[in-house]
């Protein structure tokens, strides 16, 4: 089981949102846990640094639940992306504009996120949340045995 600090942001009256450290592109972020997402999302712009957005690939699916199903959607593979001790490698997420989220954060003075950890991760690694000791506990899946 792997063990990781969240941060949990409240939002003065209006709800919380929980915060955690991610190292992707040799350099760590932040990201939203969020429950009710179901798949994990990277900021474009941010992307964009790091990466030819060439390695960009359009995708047909439409985007819902960020207030629009027409906003231009891509995909990425990511080498690698660590989230406390647990490495997830190859990693395919969708990429966004996400500039109204990061607009928003800071406002309230929080930086920049990188995007959002979504129910791919979450049920793969079957991640449990912990309000009281402000940790997300993931399960790496044992790879398939070999014996019969």
């Amino acid at each position: 089981m792997h063990k990781v600090n969240l941060e949990i942001l409240n939002l003065h009256d209006d709800g919380f949102h929980l915060l955690v450290e991610v190292f992707v592109f040799n350099q760590p972020f932040k990201a939203v846990v969020d429950t009710g997402a179901s798949r994990t999302v990277f900021d474009k712009s941010t992307v964009e640094n790091y990466i030819e957005t060439d390695a960009l690939l359009a995708s047909d699916k439409l985007s819902t639940g960020l207030g629009t199903n027409s906003m231009e959607s891509y995909t990425l593979t990511v080498p690698h992306l660590i989230i406390g001790e647990l490495e997830i490698s190859d990693f395919e997420t969708a990429v966004l504009d996400l500039s109204m989220i990061n607009t928003a954060y800071q406002s309230i003075e929080i930086g920049p996120i990188i995007g959002v950890i979504g129910g791919d991760i979450l049920m793969k690694y079957q991640a449990t949340i912990s309000y009281a000791s402000q940790e997300i506990h993931f399960v790496k899946p044992e790879p398939p045995s070999l014996d019969n």
